[in-house]
């Protein structure tokens, strides 16, 4: 930028993107001090390298903005586990569909495992009808990413969130901020008497 540049000519661009054409570095130096701006190599591999007179701070502050902007809306993919026994107890079975249930909801996708152990290993069929059951009954809220497959002593599958999901799921976290807000508020008028826990861990196996 401006004295660093060692080139003895730059193919000149204006600020406005116009081409001005192949002049020595003294000159594009020279009109850059006139309009008050910076000269910026752009294509330093080029012959002879491509020079751009712009305000270099305002350039850097604009493109600090928006890779903040991309990062912002950039979704972020979080995989969630969630692990079952082929003879899953029917009340653990419920307990553990509505964590996949939440997890998609919230917009993630969901790796279940089936683990089988010792004689289990000989019946791979029960795990598939389980994760089939599974994916039938959360087809309102997501889709199989991933098929099922056997992966030594577990069969695995992935569940991902239909883009209606994801979507309501980022919606939500945007007014996440808000709504916690208001709950603060409305604790402070009002102190409730006790509050639900979620649970830290899922059901035992």
């Amino acid at each position: 930028m401006n004295e660093q540049i060692r080139a003895r000519e730059v193919r000149l661009v204006g600020p406005e993107g116009e081409q001005v054409g192949i002049v020595p570095l003294e000159r594009a130096l020279q009109l850059a001090a006139d309009v008050d701006l910076d000269l910026v190599e752009v294509a330093p591999m080029a012959r002879p390298p491509v020079c751009k007179l712009m305000d270099f701070g305002k350039f850097k502050y604009e493109s600090a903005l928006k890779a903040r902007e991309a990062r912002r809306n950039q979704q972020q993919t979080v995989i969630k586990e969630m692990k079952l026994r082929p003879k899953i107890d029917p009340h653990d079975y419920e307990t553990k569909k509505g964590h996949v249930v939440r997890f998609l909801k919230a917009g993630d996708k969901v790796k279940v495992t089936i683990m089988f152990r010792g004689r289990e290993q000989s019946r791979p069929e029960l795990g598939y009808r389980l994760l089939r059951r599974l994916e039938s009954e959360i087809s309102e809220l997501g889709y199989v990413e991933a098929a099922p497959k056997q992966d030594g002593r577990n069969m695995i599958m992935v569940l991902a969130p239909h883009r209606a999901t994801k979507a309501a799921a980022t919606a939500a976290k945007a007014g996440a901020p808000r709504e916690r807000d208001a709950e603060t508020t409305d604790a402070a008028e009002a102190p409730s008497a006790g509050a639900a826990v979620e649970p830290a861990g899922t059901a035992g196996e």
